[in-house]
């Protein structure tokens, strides 16, 4: 490996490490994942006192032990790669609209190193709008990666300046269903609280009286024993802003473990994310000024959830 592509470093054994196994001293000694330890071992990538270090060789005081460690990859550089289960519901010369699957990021972002809807596009020849951040070009909305549905991209100039000024003036039709726990009182109503960052956290929201605002309306559809199955219309488009507000009324997202969910009744529906899907999504087209609406049949597992909802009594 070059030295261009390596960080060549090297440390000297602590008396407090001897007789501990390689992969157990490297891990402590540079500031690494056990497992990030062993693949650095098995790609011959350390060395003991000059010689090739096997994951199962113990340390001695004082002996020198060396790592090659990989250069890091930009975080936010989009990779060309193409998705399976995104769906192709709309593409014209202005825009393209997709289906969502979870697990997929909107676009790059420090920390994620899964598929993203971007590069999706880019490996399948789609142009896409250079408006806005690199990792971000195109993209006027997002949905969070344990959230499926429907979404659109700009791939013209023009339409991305349209979508971007209509996402801002909120006058996008954004709906979503979410089977949430219990039963809302009101059956419908409007939640308005504002949302910020949860204290400690960098990746959950709270409801918080410094938070931005926020403003989500709901209607119930379905109430069912366990749970009711809700029609919701946002307003403004906060992260996480559906799961934070029914977490806040204490009827969180199904499955939503992150903000209060029941472990044991998502346990009992086979759901590994929340249930909260964008089903429906209206606009103005920016070219034919007409005013188009595209939606999204429930993905397999939130459909197979809400039918065992549906049958419990």
């Amino acid at each position: 490996m070059s030295a261009s592509a390596a960080e060549e470093r090297a440390l000297l054994v602590p008396d407090g490490l001897a007789g501990e196994r390689v992969d157990v001293g490297l891990a402590r000694m540079f500031g690494i994942s056990r497992s990030k330890a062993a693949d650095l071992l098995s790609e011959g990538l350390v060395q003991l006192d000059g010689s090739t270090a096997m994951k199962s060789d113990r340390l001695l005081p004082g002996t020198l032990l060396e790592v090659s460690l990989p250069a890091a990859g930009d975080p936010l550089e989009i990779n060309a790669e193409l998705v399976e289960g995104i769906r192709i519901l709309h593409d014209d010369e202005s825009i393209v609209v997709i289906d969502k699957p979870v697990g997929v990021a909107v676009h790059p972002s420090m920390g994620w190193t899964g598929p993203t809807v971007v590069g999706h596009l880019v490996a399948a020849g789609y142009r896409i709008a250079t408006s806005g951040a690199p990792e971000r070009q195109g993209i006027v909305q997002r949905l969070d990666v344990g959230t499926s549905g429907v979404m659109v991209i700009c791939k013209g100039e023009r339409a991305y300046s349209v979508l971007k000024n209509a996402f801002r003036n909120r006058e996008i039709d954004k709906t979503y269903h979410a089977l949430v726990q219990g039963h809302p009182d009101p059956l419908a109503g409007t939640i308005d609280a504002p949302i910020g960052r949860a204290p400690k956290s960098d990746w959950k929201f709270a409801v918080r009286e410094d938070g931005k605002h926020s403003v989500t309306h709901y209607e119930t559809l379905e109430a069912h024993r366990f749970a009711s199955l809700l029609e919701i219309q946002l307003e403004t488009g906060r992260t996480h802003q559906i799961r934070v507000h029914m977490a806040a009324l204490k009827h969180p997202c199904v499955g939503d473990l992150t903000y209060g969910a029941d472990p044991t009744l998502a346990k009992r529906l086979k759901l590994e994310r929340q249930w909260l899907h964008a089903i429906r999504l209206g606009f103005t087209h920016p070219d034919s000024g007409e005013h188009v609406e595209y939606e999204s049949t429930y993905p397999a597992d939130l459909a197979s959830a809400l039918e065992k909802i549906r049958d419990a009594h």
